[in-house]
């Protein structure tokens, strides 16, 4: 009985360490409405969708000009479309928004981030803003779900653009970054929606990033606060944990309108061998990519990367939106 009492009292004493390392090192929530001020001032709007769920977007530029929407990376927010938007917004009217689980959206109402829930609030959005068609651009995560909405809602989508994006298989070898895979392993995905140093956004960011002097701390603690917005570490890890459903290979086939695939040579989150492959099954791709760029080149080449974006709308797309309209 000598060891039983042994495994007792070790069992006790593992429980009491685990639980002052939780206090100790707890990294509480955000406060809403200061995340708010700080994150969601002016042009931002917070917009009812129904069912619960408020969206941050912001939507500007002409109304009557093209319609440019952005759809952010895993753990970002509308703000890294910042620059694009500063460049582009005087010809399209540019509308970005917080994705269910990220930034000032907050988690999904239904605890639902399956890849079907992801594209069906750019239909919600779009539906809601009164858009018909819309020219489409996604980063990482958001480019996955970009390129599944064309392929379900093509009657939507004047062009396509991929920005490092998911959709591909991954190149035999290759592993995600840490974080990442923090994030999708159980035991330490569930301890992560309670302990979130910094250090672990710094990371992350400095995996994105090849250029590093643009891992600030104003872009650190940006990331760091909004992940710990209430609800969004819970749907990292409940999101990690849901397999995605990206388009078959004859979906990829069957895309009848424009895309412009442009990568960040440098990327060590999704290799450049993944545009590559994206590039050799869409029909008529151009790939362009930006040797001096890591995995996100809409913030480390702002210039060339809008000025590409806005060509290809202007030789590629406008002819294509006024046949569908």
């Amino acid at each position: 009985m000598r060891w039983l009492k042994r495994i007792g009292i070790g069992v006790a004493a593992f429980a009491a360490i685990a639980t002052i390392s939780v206090v100790a090192f707890r990294t509480p929530d955000t406060d809403p409405a200061a995340m708010r001020a700080k994150y969601g001032g002016p042009p931002s709007q917070f917009v009812d969708l129904g069912g619960g769920l408020t969206v941050h977007l912001r939507d500007t530029g002409p109304r009557d000009a093209p319609v440019l929407m952005l759809l952010h990376g895993s753990n970002d927010s509308l703000h890294a479309w910042e620059p694009w938007a500063e460049r582009l917004e005087k010809r399209y009217r540019v509308i970005r928004y917080d994705q269910i689980g990220h930034g000032l959206t907050g988690p999904s109402p239904k605890g639902d981030y399956s890849t079907a829930a992801f594209t069906d609030m750019v239909e919600r959005v779009r539906t809601k803003l009164g858009v018909d068609h819309v020219v489409l651009a996604g980063n990482s995560m958001g480019g996955g779900i970009a390129l599944l909405y064309a392929v379900q809602h093509p009657e939507h989508v004047a062009g396509l653009i991929l920005v490092d994006s998911a959709g591909a298989p991954l190149p035999p070898g290759h592993a995600p970054p840490l974080v990442f895979r923090i994030a999708a392993t159980p035991v330490l995905g569930r301890l992560a929606t309670i302990i979130t140093p910094r250090g672990v956004v710094k990371s992350g960011l400095s995996s994105a990033f090849d250029n590093q002097a643009l891992v600030t701390d104003p872009l650190i603690d940006r990331g760091w606060e909004l992940l710990r917005y209430p609800g969004n570490r819970t749907a990292t890890i409940t999101r990690f944990a849901t397999p995605s459903t990206p388009p078959k290979a004859a979906q990829f086939a069957a895309l009848k309108l424009p895309v412009l695939i442009e990568w960040g040579a440098k990327d060590r989150v999704i290799l450049l061998e993944s545009g590559k492959w994206l590039n050799a099954r869409i029909p008529g791709s151009t790939l362009v990519v930006y040797p001096d760029a890591g995995h996100a080149p809409m913030e480390e080449a702002a210039d060339a990367s809008a000025t590409d974006a806005d060509h290809f709308i202007e030789t590629r797309v406008l002819r294509r939106l006024e046949l569908l309209q």
